[in-house]
């Protein structure tokens, strides 16, 4: 695969992605949060479960204890960060959503040097100074102004901060990071499905009626966008990757704009774009200097 082509799957990663935030938001319209979040992947869990059986398999793998435990605290913090991004989705805007999940990125250096004692490169400090700037903006020079949605975004983006490097950890150890994928997909359905027959309603007629949403976020962003993702950063280089999939919280502005009508004043597009230039940093700061910090993820 050549090297155009590769960053063009990415693209197409980061496209899916972005749009499937508007999924998230128009469903919330038949379901509830923890039945459209238990639908949603386990759907995106039989689509992986092939290619995991297959790598498990290839591998013959025989994990650790400590292996186990990295699974298993990835898909705590997975289902964790999951089902906070959809419950805030009922109270955000998906251009907000987008962009203040963005920040995950900038968290995950910190939580790598609290839990790992690994130090932060330097780009960290002025790259957070700005992602906090541009989230002040975003909530229209106020913090007041963020609503409980957006703050329930900012506390997902903690966890899928802490579901990276857990998810780096076990795949060091094992090898087999399409199995954990498969693992915190099959997680995070099982504890919302159950939690959503005990607190919310749930019926044929609405899973019906959220069916183009549920089978764009299970299959097409969950699946195929993780496949898309895993194939392109085989044949690209980490800084292409990093720029290419950072674009996620632009599309998801974008498909916010053109398919919900979300429009954001001058001080909330230059938060965007602060954030996104601080995103862009983290990825981009050590990657020029061969220290790559964090991996990449999608939602």
């Amino acid at each position: 695969m050549s090297r155009l082509t590769a960053n063009l799957l990415l693209l197409l990663a980061a496209l899916i992605w972005g749009a499937a935030f508007v999924a998230q938001s128009t469903a919330m319209r038949h379901l509830g949060p923890y039945a459209f979040v238990g639908v949603r992947f386990g759907l995106s869990a039989l689509v992986v479960l092939p290619f995991a059986m297959r790598e498990w398999r290839r591998l013959a793998l025989k994990p650790d204890r400590a292996t186990y435990i990295y699974m298993a605290l990835t898909a705590v913090t997975f289902f964790l960060g999951s089902i906070l991004q959809q419950v805030a989705m009922k109270s955000t805007s998906v251009t907000n959503a987008g962009f203040l999940t963005g920040l995950y990125v900038v968290m995950a250096p910190f939580l790598t040097w609290l839990i790992l004692r690994k130090l932060p490169h330097f780009i960290i400090w002025p790259a957070s100074l700005l992602s906090l700037a541009g989230t002040w903006l975003l909530g229209e020079g106020s913090a007041g102004s963020l609503t409980f949605g957006d703050y329930l975004v900012i506390a997902s983006a903690l966890f899928w901060a802490l579901q990276i490097i857990f998810l780096g950890l076990a795949a060091i150890r094992s090898a087999a990071p399409v199995s954990i994928v498969f693992v915190q997909f099959l997680f995070t359905a099982i504890v919302s499905l159950a939690i959503c027959f005990l607190a919310e309603p749930l019926s044929w007629p609405a899973v019906r009626a959220a069916g183009f949403e549920l089978l764009y976020a299970g299959v097409i962003s969950g699946g195929i966008g993780f496949t898309l993702q895993a194939l392109g950063q085989r044949h690209t280089p980490p800084a292409d990757a990093a720029v290419i999939l950072s674009a996620e919280s632009l599309f998801a502005a974008i498909a916010g704009g053109l398919l919900l009508g979300e429009r954001l004043d001058l001080a909330g597009w230059f938060g965007c774009a602060m954030i996104l230039t601080a995103v862009m940093a983290v990825q981009l700061g050590p990657l020029l200097r061969r220290r790559p910090l964090i991996m990449e993820t999608g939602t």
